[in-house]
């Protein structure tokens, strides 16, 4: 388990809580937001130090010279805002107050908003013709036929790089109109109620998600535990994949279908069944329970970006 940050113990500073107590705070923050805390507290630390400034506890002048400092350096505006987090994570997890919480940093913060922007870039979405065209060149290996599967059942349906990595044979259900895949736990879901993820069989053998899935599960004789494994250079089955090889995978067939893969990512395939949906005019709600979205917020950026040629009025104004 990745430990949200180690606290070292200098001057009657605070040291690391109880291991029990310790334990149950990291469980209440995912892994991957633990990992990124760690490496935001450590680079805030090695500043401190360089500084020759307190870090724990930090001053809010502190706090506010670090962030300032990051967006001289052309770190992003929601960069910045996780390090700001994090700062506030550990004083929380310390028993100490929250040097963010000042006027003065907040003020910082929104000045550095007003200066750099804090519009997101974002990865192009892979829609339905992009995922035909990079099956296409899937090679006829063990390899391929993994990637297959992991392309086909990542777009539809619409998983995150964690929870496309986490599925696991246990998980999978066959019916006669497709597959049910249970995710036991997902970022929107820290409590692990789980849901339930229904994929249609399709009409074309080459790009049905279900026949491509249990395709390579019978290859890969995955019988327990995760579905989607390592290949070695030999061909040979290994362990789990990571969610970093989701975005290797698709930025691989980005460019062999001819795309640029540097805009490309592992989120490409959920953003690309979002927004595939919404020009296929899916309903909100539909789109909603097959993504797990809990926010209508997110989706409405896919469904606005989707449509926003359908009655625009520059087509109506003379030109």
């Amino acid at each position: 388990m990745h430990e949200l940050m180690t606290f070292d113990q200098t001057d009657g500073q605070p040291t690391q809580v109880a291991a029990n107590v310790h334990e149950y705070l990291n469980a209440s923050i995912a892994e991957n937001t633990r990992r990124s805390y760690a490496n935001d507290w450590k680079s805030f630390s090695g500043w401190c130090a360089a500084e020759r400034y307190s870090c724990l506890p930090a001053g809010a002048a502190t706090v506010a010279a670090y962030l300032a400092d990051m967006a001289d350096h052309g770190k992003k505006a929601s960069t910045i805002d996780r390090a700001r987090a994090a700062i506030r994570k550990a004083h929380e997890v310390a028993g100490l107050d929250d040097p963010t919480a000042t006027a003065g940093v907040r003020q910082t913060l929104k000045g550095i908003r007003r200066t750099i922007g804090t519009a997101p870039t974002q990865k192009a979405p892979t829609m339905c013709a992009d995922i035909k065209t990079m099956c296409a060149t899937l090679p006829d290996t063990t390899k391929g036929i993994r990637d297959r599967a992991l392309l086909l059942v990542g777009f539809a349906g619409a998983f995150r790089r964690a929870e496309l990595v986490g599925i696991a044979a246990e998980h999978i259900t066959e019916t006669p109109d497709g597959i049910i895949i249970q995710l036991p736990k997902s970022k929107t879901d820290q409590e692990g109620k789980g849901r339930l993820v229904g994929i249609k069989r399709t009409e074309h053998p080459a790009t049905c998600p279900v026949r491509a899935l249990l395709t390579w599960i019978t290859v890969a004789n995955v019988t327990s535990g995760s579905v989607f494994r390592t290949i070695d250079r030999h061909g040979n089955i290994k362990g789990p994949i990571t969610a970093q090889s989701v975005a290797l995978v698709v930025k691989e067939y980005a460019q062999a279908a001819g795309l640029d893969p540097a805009k490309y990512s592992g989120h490409s395939l959920r953003a690309g069944l979002v927004t595939q949906a919404a020009k296929n005019k899916a309903s909100l709600s539909d789109i909603m329970r097959q993504t797990g979205h809990r926010s209508t917020e997110t989706v409405n950026r896919y469904i606005r970006k989707a449509n926003i040629f359908e009655d625009n009025v520059s087509a109506n104004i003379g030109l």
